[in-house]
C-alpha cells in the first residue's frame, strides 16, 4: 500500500501546490520591482534619486542598510553622496569587496562578512556597527556598462537569497539608466546656469556702476520666495528673471548709460525702453517648458500696479506675480545700494518710501515679506552674498533682527548695541538719493 505522501493525487496536489507558491512569488517578485521601478522613475535629482533607490532596496530586500557607489573615472574612486548609517564616502575603486564587483561585474553574496578575507572590518570598528550578510550587484546602464555599484547590508531574516540577487540585478537595471539620466540632466541643468550668468555678468561688465545689482536681486528673490513659501519652480523662475531682467540694457548706448549728467527725453525714452529690449532678446532663447514665462517676468519689473510704471503701463493683476515681488527689490536694491553720486540711502527712508507705495505701486504681500527679512541676511546679499565679512556672534546677534523690527529700534533714535552693530557694517552715507528707486 502506498503511503499517503505517494499517493499520486498527494504529489500532483503537491505539485500544484508548489506551482502557485512560484506564482505567488513571482507575482510578489513582479510586484516589488514595479514599485520600486515606477517610484525612482519620477525622480531626476541626483542626490534625491540615490536617497530613494536606497530605501526602494532596502525595502524590498528587506535589508537594514544599503548604499550606491558610483565610479568616479577621473579619479578612479568609489563614491557615495550618502549612505545609510554614514555621510559622504568616496575611496579607491580598487578596493574593497564594492570595488571587485566593480571590477569583475559579478555579483557578491556573502553570508559572514567576517569570515571573507575581502571585507574591510574597518569602518565597523569606527561606527561600531556590525555586518553581517553583504549583497554587492554591478550598476550596469543599459548599454551594459558598470556605473557604480550596489551593496546591501544584513538581511533581517538571515543571508540573502537566490531570489535577492536576482531582485537585485533586475533593479540595477532601471537605477543605473535613471542614475544616468540625472547625471545628464544635471550636466543640461549646469550648462544653462553658466549661460544665465554668463549674460549677467555682461552686463555687470557694460555697467560698472550697477555691477552685482543683478546677483543681488536674485538673492533676494530666493529669500522671499523661502519666506513666502512659493514653490521650487516658482523660485528658479524668480531667480532667473533677477539675473536676467537688465539684459536689454545691452541694446542701450553706452553714452547714456555712463551719462554723469542728467539724461534728455530721449534719452529717458531709450533708457525705459531697456525692459523691452529684455523682453525681446529673452524670446528668442528656448528656454525649458518651467521657465517659459522668464521673459515677462523679467521685462515687467519696473511695472507699476497704478499703470504709471514701463514699458507697457500695466495695472494691478495685469502684471504677472512675480514681477511684482520682483519690482519690490529691485527698488529695494537701488536704494540701499551705493552709486557714484551718493552712498547708501538710510534704511528708514527706504522701507518708508516702498510703504508709501504699498497698494499703489507695489504689492503690499511683497514689501510686508521683504520686511521679514533678517538683517544678517539682509548684510550679506549686500555684500554680494559673502559670508565671512561678518563674525559669527555679529550674525547671530543680527539674525534674530528682522528688517521691521530694526527699523522700528531706528526711529526710536536709541543707539542700542543692535543698531550700532547695523550701523557698522552698513555704513550709511549722509548724502539722500534716487527718490524713486529705480535702476
Amino acid at each position: 500500500m502506498k503511503s499517503p505522501k505517494t499517493h499520486p493525487a498527494a504529489v500532483a496536489e503537491d505539485t500544484r501546490e508548489k506551482a502557485r507558491a512560484a506564482s505567488r512569488a513571482e507575482r510578489d517578485w513582479s510586484s516589488v520591482f514595479y514599485r520600486v521601478a515606477l517610484s525612482i522613475s519620477r525622480e531626476l535629482d541626483l542626490e534625491r534619486l540615490l536617497w530613494l533607490i536606497m530605501d526602494e532596496v532596502r525595502q524590498a530586500l528587506e535589508a537594514d542598510r544599503c548604499t550606491v557607489f558610483l565610479w568616479d573615472e577621473d579619479t578612479d574612486e568609489l563614491w557615495a553622496l550618502a549612505a545609510h548609517g554614514a555621510e559622504e564616502i568616496r575611496f579607491p575603486a580598487s578596493l574593497g569587496i564594492a570595488g571587485h564587483v566593480l571590477r569583475t561585474g559579478e555579483v557578491l553574496n556573502i553570508p559572514d562578512a567576517y569570515n571573507d578575507p575581502r571585507f574591510n572590518p574597518a569602518i565597523d570598528r569606527e561606527t561600531g556597527y556590525r555586518t553581517r550578510s553583504i549583497l554587492t550587484a554591478p550598476l550596469r546602464n543599459h548599454v551594459g556598462e558598470t556605473i557604480g555599484v550596489f551593496q546591501v547590508l544584513n538581511k533581517e531574516s538571515g543571508p540573502f537569497t537566490r531570489e535577492d540577487e536576482l531582485l537585485l540585478d533586475a533593479i540595477s537595471g532601471i537605477a543605473a539608466t535613471q542614475i544616468e539620466n540625472a547625471r545628464l540632466y544635471a550636466e543640461l541643468k549646469d550648462s544653462f546656469e553658466s549661460f544665465v550668468e554668463t549674460l549677467a555678468s555682461i552686463i555687470d561688465a557694460r555697467d560698472p556702476e550697477t555691477a552685482g545689482h543683478s546677483k543681488r536681486l536674485a538673492l533676494y528673490c530666493e529669500e522671499l520666495a523661502r519666506l513666502l513659501d512659493l514653490s521650487a519652480q516658482d523660485t528658479e523662475k524668480l531667480r532667473i528673471a533677477a539675473l536676467l531682467h537688465d539684459y536689454g540694457k545691452i541694446a542701450v548706448r553706452e553714452a547714456i548709460l555712463y551719462k554723469a549728467d542728467a539724461l534728455t527725453e530721449d534719452e529717458q525714452e531709450s533708457m525705459r525702453n531697456h525692459p523691452v529690449f529684455t523682453r525681446r532678446i529673452l524670446e528668442e532663447i528656448h528656454f525649458p517648458k518651467t521657465l517659459r514665462d522668464v521673459p515677462q517676468i523679467a521685462a515687467a519689473h519696473h511695472e507699476r500696479l497704478d499703470g504709471s510704471g514701463y514699458p507697457d503701463g500695466l495695472t494691478g493683476e495685469e502684471i504677472p506675480p512675480l514681477a511684482r515681488l520682483l519690482a519690490v527689490v529691485d527698488v529695494f536694491d537701488a536704494m540701499t545700494s551705493r552709486r557714484s553720486y551718493r552712498g547708501r540711502m538710510d534704511l528708514r527712508d527706504v522701507m518708508e518710501e516702498l510703504r508709501r507705495g504699498q497698494g499703489r505701486l507695489y504689492d503690499a504681500t511683497y514689501v510686508e515679506a521683504l520686511e521679514q527679512l533678517s538683517v544678517a541676511r539682509f548684510l550679506e546679499i549686500l555684500n554680494d552674498g559673502e559670508l565671512s565679512f561678518m563674525s559669527s556672534a555679529d550674525r547671530e546677534v543680527l539674525s534674530g533682527l528682522d528688517l521691521r523690527t530694526l527699523v522700528n529700534l531706528l526711529n526710536t533714535n536709541v543707539p542700542t548695541p543692535e543698531v550700532r552693530l547695523f550701523e557698522r557694517y552698513y555704513l550709511p552715507d549722509e548724502t539722500q538719493g534716487c527718490e524713486n528707486g529705480q535702476t
